[in-house]
């Protein structure tokens, strides 16, 4: 487990607190991906006794979006992401912990460098595939195709310099 990475994801979760109630694990986060595991215990579990869906696609948004939330965090803080799309297909029970694992780095990262140089807002597909190592292996247990979208925001635009564009309020 990464130790910074994972407290980066804690942090997040004070404005997604879905991702704190479920307790992810950063297990990879490079320049090729990212990898994230999720426990399933009796927050993430169904009851069917496998992974709710709702935790499954909590897993599959942190693997596809964490390389580039770290690129906006290092490089680029002025692009914002956002998932536009999400197709998802849920092969096996997933009945373990589940490993999320996105190999998309270098198009993410390309993907936030345009947005970024360019202001035009990019749109690329994102794979994750979840599998359940301990029961297994490397078999996916589903398969999540996310439309990660990134923009630069816009700078806030200069105050008009007429005074009779200005608004006053009076009290």
């Amino acid at each position: 487990m990464l130790l910074k990475e994972t407290a980066l994801v804690r942090l997040l979760s004070l404005r997604i607190p879905v991702l704190l109630f479920l307790g992810p694990r950063v297990v990879e986060l490079d320049d090729a991906g990212c990898a994230v595991e999720i426990p399933l215990g009796w927050r993430a579990r169904n009851h069917l006794g496998s992974m709710y869906f709702g935790a499954l696609c909590a897993g599959a948004d942190l693997a596809g979006g964490l390389n580039a939330a770290r690129l906006i965090q290092r490089r680029h803080r002025g692009v914002s992401l956002v998932f536009a799309a999400l197709k998802a297909e849920f092969l096996k029970r997933a009945d373990g912990d589940v490993l999320f694992r996105s190999r998309d780095g270098a198009r993410i990262a390309e993907a936030v460098r345009r947005a970024d140089a360019t202001g035009e807002r990019q749109t690329i597909p994102v794979e994750v595939i979840s599998t359940v190592p301990d029961k297994y292996g490397d078999e996916p247990v589903a398969r999540f195709t996310l439309g990660l979208s990134l923009k630069r925001r816009s700078a806030t635009p200069a105050p008009s310099a007429r005074p009779e564009d200005r608004i006053h309020v009076v009290r």
